[in-house]
């Protein structure tokens, strides 16, 4: 078997990133500007990264649904498709998106630096539906006041977590994500106890010390986005979210981004959240904050992208570009 090397998918978490979620032109010339980005990317991150090792820089790339047919005509990642709309006592909405970037490091200027590269190659092909500039908040915590990823999955979990495996060997190695923008209502959750902001989360603020199981909420925060697979073992994907903000407009909020080896994890937590586990159950932390965009790519391994990039298939038995 090949060597398969994956995107940095699960990479430490950073104090600083970049979210570019973008949408390609209809010429065959943008694809091909694409590609090329795409097959070059791994150059321009070094380049970038190089000048300063300690900071951490990493780019992992995520193609949507309807740009991955466009530019990989053949075989497709079982469980990639648009991000699913969710109507339930909230909304998500699902928002364009061709192609997705994660930038993050240590430091902003790399993360910067290394946007403003890919955005000089993909001028004149993309269009920006949106551009989040992350940071890290105090120890960990998002702008709510709680500190946020505490039960990410670590070492070998992580990578079974994250990554696929022999459930679609044509993929192995790849992953997916699930990115949402959420507005919060600041003056709202602060009106609230800290009591109160504590039951809709299940942890106690200061300490981070989780509620016991008996004193959770059935609506908690943290008992809707848990549950357990057909073997009992609980489900888990890799989050890396971000506070983002502008106290001039009066904007706060949390970028959500999760990883998994399928997609279908990550959307049962937000059916739970919205929807309801059973409905009606939601999670009342959407009373304060709003999801307004949604997006879920397919994360190629980097010998994907390279094949891309050339103008090949992804896999065996696609159809070459331009043939």
């Amino acid at each position: 078997m090949p060597d398969i090397t994956s995107q940095s998918a699960t990479g430490g978490l950073t104090r600083n990133a970049i979210f570019l979620t973008l949408t390609v032109g209809p010429r065959e010339q943008d694809l091909t500007t694409v590609r090329e980005l795409l097959g070059d990317l791994a150059s321009l991150k070094r380049g970038v990264g190089f000048r300063n090792n300690q900071a951490g820089l990493s780019c992992v790339a995520g193609i949507g649904a309807t740009l991955w047919k466009r530019l990989s005509p053949g075989a497709t990642p079982q469980g990639l498709h648009p991000f699913r709309e969710i109507n339930g006592v909230h909304h998500a909405p699902s928002t364009p998106g061709d192609l997705f970037f994660h930038i993050r490091a240590m430091r902003p200027d790399f993360c910067f630096e290394l946007a403003t590269n890919i955005m000089k190659r993909l001028a004149g092909v993309v269009t920006v539906e949106d551009e989040t500039q992350g940071f890290k908040f105090f120890d960990d915590r998002d702008l709510l006041g709680f500190v946020d990823g505490t039960e990410n999955p670590t070492g070998q979990e992580a990578i079974e977590s994250v990554l696929i495996g022999d459930e679609d060997k044509p993929f192995t190695g790849g992953s997916y994500v699930i990115v949402q923008k959420y507005m919060h209502d600041l003056a709202a959750w602060e009106a609230l106890t800290v009591e109160r902001q504590e039951v809709i989360i299940g942890r106690h603020k200061l300490s981070d010390i989780e509620f016991r199981d008996a004193d959770k909420a059935s609506y908690a925060h943290n008992v809707l986005t848990n549950f357990n697979g057909p073997d009992g073992r609980q489900l888990k994907i890799v989050r890396d979210n971000m506070p983002f903000g502008s106290p001039a407009r009066g904007e706060f909020g949390t970028y959500f981004i999760g990883y998994s080896c399928e997609p279908g994890r990550t959307e049962k937590m937000l059916d739970n959240m919205f929807i309801g586990d059973p409905p009606g159950n939601y999670d009342r932390l959407l009373d304060v904050s709003r999801a307004v965009t949604g997006s879920l790519f397919f994360v190629p391994t980097e010998e994907m992208l390279d094949r891309i990039g050339a103008g090949e298939p992804a896999v065996a038995g696609g159809t070459k570009s331009g043939t």
